[in-house]
């Protein structure tokens, strides 16, 4: 397969800002003069978010929200690779892991937070822990699956030069699992978003998923949508940073594939 060329590049580009810009046009024509009070106009809804973010609560609640996000993600990116690295490399912990692994992760995450807050209280330390909770397995699966299916002529290669462990580990195990890893980091991070809203709208007194809820309570619709439109937007923006690292950190692996291919 040959790698893409500029004016392919441009035309997902140019796909990629066209098409949500023509839906929000068919949005705002469509919503244009609308009466319902659940359903307000988009210019209307645009009008309260540049009221509303630009910048009158970006301190009081976007900043609480996001740093809570980042916190947990972080704390469950570096948890999880770690796990997963050393249970990638043993059949026997893999085999004796599993059964707690496959059991905790089929907790649902909202049923969490009554516990949560049992047992942490209410403030971000409970959020900040859901977090790093919920987005720790789609992490651990990935890196695990990922060092566990490194290329045995990798691993007998680096048996034979006697490379030692610390740079066997860093030249050869985590680059294979690399993009098994980042794939799940994705999934992670989405889920981060949501959980971060879900946790902010139970005994909380800050941050969007608040912002959102109160607003549904206060009957401040367009100010509820206005929060709704920014965790859309703040959820686009996460996932392209995530891209644009995924692409730097990952660039020899398309460069292998495109070799290969």
């Amino acid at each position: 397969m040959s790698a893409p060329t500029r004016s392919t590049r441009t035309l997902g580009l140019g796909l990629e800002v066209t098409v949500p810009v023509l839906l929000l046009v068919a949005w705002a024509v469509a919503s244009l003069g609308s009466e319902s009070f659940y359903f307000p106009p988009l210019t209307d809804i645009l009008r309260a978010f540049g009221d509303t973010w630009l910048f009158d609560r970006v301190g009081s609640d976007v900043v609480p929200s996001l740093s809570r996000l980042f916190a947990g993600y972080l704390i469950a990116v570096v948890a999880a690779v770690g796990t997963g690295v050393a249970l990638g490399l043993s059949d026997t912990a893999r085999r004796m892991c599993d059964p707690v692994v496959q059991f905790l992760r089929a907790v649902p995450p909202p049923v969490l937070i009554p516990a949560g807050i049992l047992v942490l209280g209410v403030g971000s330390t409970m959020k900040v822990a859901l977090i790093a909770f919920v987005c720790f397995w789609p992490i651990l699966l990935n890196t695990v699956d990922g060092v566990a299916g490194v290329d045995p002529t990798l691993r007998e290669t680096a048996r034979s030069y006697r490379i030692p462990r610390g740079e066997y580990l860093r030249r050869v195990v985590l680059p294979s699992a690399s993009p098994q890893i980042f794939a799940g980091a994705r999934v992670s991070l989405s889920i981060a978003v949501i959980m971060m809203v879900v946790s902010e709208m139970v005994a909380s007194t800050e941050g969007i998923g608040y912002f959102v809820l109160q607003s549904q309570r206060t009957y401040a619709i367009t100010e509820m949508w206005s929060g709704i439109f920014l965790l859309a937007l703040l959820g686009y923006a996460l996932n392209g940073l995530f891209l644009l690292v995924e692409r730097r950190a990952l660039r020899w692996h398309r460069g292998a594939r495109a070799g290969s291919a």
